[in-house]
């Protein structure tokens, strides 16, 4: 159990809990099951009591340290600064900071926490919100990280609206499966791009159209091209949008170990008469967060969780995605 002195920011660690850990960067083999000490809680954090996590295409990158760019951003040079992977969670408060406001023990979140797949994981206070009324938590725990990146993708910088073509390629992934819907919420025609065991996936999520990409050409001209698997050029992207059409690449797939963001960084200094070319980072805040739950709750929005894991087959999980097998989110149920 957790004790608290007086002063709610302190915790006396007295208690161990189960985490998937890796010490040093490298294969998916290197990640195991093992007890380790509470994370410790600091005036505006909130530990949770993770309930479910969800496993996004950044777990493998974390794991392996590749792209090296991000070791140098601050997540270990050598090694990993956290040995515990995951990110996106759902659980229910434990105990917060005396700075915290919005959360109080007992109460049921999702968001984002540095070190999920463990049974106790300390957040910031705005990267987590209430947990959707109409979610459990297994539903709930993918949110985090890839319902926020389509969000902001398709709002904020494919800037979508009622009457556009948009094409989603990598429609049937953890962040495709919430492109397809938050795109239809802002009245588009979506057109999916996905392999055949995903199609009928695809087509659930509200797809207006599917192609099989393994046996037929992507045609057409599209207002928006929102890609995330990262495998097809540029320059047929370009040749794919409308002369004043908006590309948006997310992730950083196919760039290299040193940089991962090679299309990335052509797109954002290619000159294009009308075409707009973008990428991003995503913004992790709360009150997005907020957006998705008020989508979900509306019935406007529904995560798509294609398999669960248990906490002690974290290393399966990951190399399930790693396979390109997951059909939406693959979720790591912890309690």
């Amino acid at each position: 159990m957790i004790a608290t002195q007086t002063r709610p920011t302190t915790l006396v660690r007295q208690d161990t809990m189960r985490a998937a850990v890796r010490r040093q960067y490298g294969s998916v083999d290197l990640v195991h099951l093992e007890e380790i000490e509470l994370p410790v809680l600091k005036e505006s954090e909130v530990l949770v009591r993770v309930r479910a996590a969800g496993v996004d295409r950044g777990v493998w990158h974390l794991m392996t340290g590749k792209p090296y760019l991000m070791r140098i951003a601050g997540f270990g040079l050598r090694a990993p600064k956290n040995p515990v992977l995951g990110r996106e969670l759902a659980g229910v408060v434990e105990a917060v900071g005396e700075g915290v406001t919005r959360f109080k023990p007992g109460d049921e979140v999702f968001g984002i926490g540095e070190g999920s797949f463990a049974e106790y994981v300390v957040a910031k206070e705005n990267r987590l919100a209430p947990k959707p009324q109409n979610l459990g938590f297994e539903q709930a725990a993918p949110i985090g990280v890839s319902g926020l990146t389509a969000l902001q993708a398709v709002r904020d910088h494919a800037q979508v609206k009622a009457g556009q073509d948009v094409l989603v390629i990598g429609a049937s992934g953890g962040v495709g499966t919430f492109a397809v819907q938050i795109a239809k919420v802002y009245g588009a025609t979506v057109t999916g791009v996905c392999s055949t065991s995903k199609v009928e996936t695809v087509k659930s999520i509200g797809a207006d159209r599917v192609i099989d990409y393994t046996k037929d050409e992507i045609a057409g001209r599209y207002d928006v091209i929102i890609d995330t698997g990262g495998n097809t050029s540029l320059a047929r992207l370009r040749n794919l949008l409308k002369p004043d059409g908006t590309l948006v690449i997310v992730g950083g797939e196919g760039g290299g170990d040193w940089f991962g963001i090679g299309r990335q960084l052509t797109a954002m200094l290619s000159r294009s008469k009308g075409q707009k070319l973008r990428s991003f980072i995503c913004k992790e805040n709360h009150e997005d967060l907020l957006v998705l739950k008020e989508l979900i709750e509306a019935s406007k929005l529904t995560p798509f969780v294609g398999k669960t894991f248990p906490l002690s087959a974290v290393a399966d999980a990951i190399r399930y995605l790693e396979m390109g097998r997951a059909q939406g989110k693959v979720v790591v149920k912890v309690g």
